[in-house]
């Protein structure tokens, strides 16, 4: 793969899909429709699938592409693939929280090694340069003129005050539970994988996800951490959080940043 053309088709693609999301989201009403798995999906779902999976499809043509919206042709044997979220965090889109992102990535033998993270309503976009640092892209966000772009690292956490993120939607008593059995000093709430940026950013230190996500729904937000300096680990065993899997379903996990006493879980949120 050509990192160096990889990496700005992604972040022109993210911000024109970004585009036609936000085209619906201004719109005074749209349709809702309840998929098999009991997920919402929008028209702006579907108008950023097609739009990003048609650019990446054209200059990649050889790639496996794996995307939210099309699951039916997803090839689970793939090492090198193309993973797509075309909008994360669509409860949040719904209801017009704004903390709702665009997400491509590329993974290679279970690693997501580039990503880029859009969030249209919040004017935040995060990706991974070519030589796979995270940076952060602050401007107008021209999809043919990159702006100006400053390099992010995870913080060095204080171990008796953490910082701690976790999601708006889905946030649940085990999830309170297992953060409780750290010293937190701040906590924030976020939507989507807005959360893996906060860390990457060095806004928080720690965001421990104990429900049901996918592939997709990660492989960015974890490109964008590992490439700040960060890491995403199963909650069961703390090893590296894997890609690729069968049904590319993922366990529960925690992104973190390194210096921080991980505390043991299990896959049911339990001790």
């Amino acid at each position: 793969m050509d990192f160096d053309q990889l990496v700005p088709l992604m972040r022109k693609l993210a911000i024109e899909a970004g585009d036609k999301i936000m085209t619906v989201y201004a719109a005074p009403d749209f349709e809702v429709r309840i998929k098999g798995d009991e997920s919402p999906v929008t028209e702006a779902d579907e108008l950023a699938d097609a739009h990003i999976s048609a650019g990446l499809r054209a200059a990649f043509p050889d790639t496996v592409l794996v995307t939210e919206e099309q699951a039916e042709t997803h090839d689970a044997t793939a090492t090198k693939f193309l993973i797509v979220d075309p909008l994360d965090g669509t409860k949040e889109f719904v209801h017009r929280r704004g903390d709702f992102t665009v997400n491509i990535a590329y993974v290679v033998n279970g690693v997501p090694l580039r990503g880029v993270v859009y969030a249209p309503a919040r004017g935040r976009m995060f990706y991974t340069l070519a030589g796979g640092q995270t940076v952060e892209e602050t401007g107008t966000f021209d999809a043919n003129t990159p702006g100006a772009t400053r390099p992010r690292h995870v913080a060095t956490p204080d171990p008796d005050a953490l910082r701690v993120v976790a999601s708006k939607s889905h946030r649940d008593a085990a999830t309170d539970a297992y953060i409780a059995r750290y010293p937190v000093a701040d906590f924030k709430s976020a939507g989507s994988s807005l959360k893996f940026c906060l860390v990457a950013a060095g806004e928080a230190d720690l965001y421990p996800r104990l429900g049901r996500t996918m592939e997709w729904d990660t492989a960015a937000g974890d490109a964008v951490l590992r490439g700040a300096g960060g890491q995403v680990v199963r909650f069961d065993d703390h090893t590296p959080l894997a890609y690729g899997k069968p049904g590319f379903e993922n366990p529960f996990f925690i992104g973190t940043v390194p210096g921080i006493a991980l505390v043991p879980g299990a896959e049911d949120g339990g001790a």
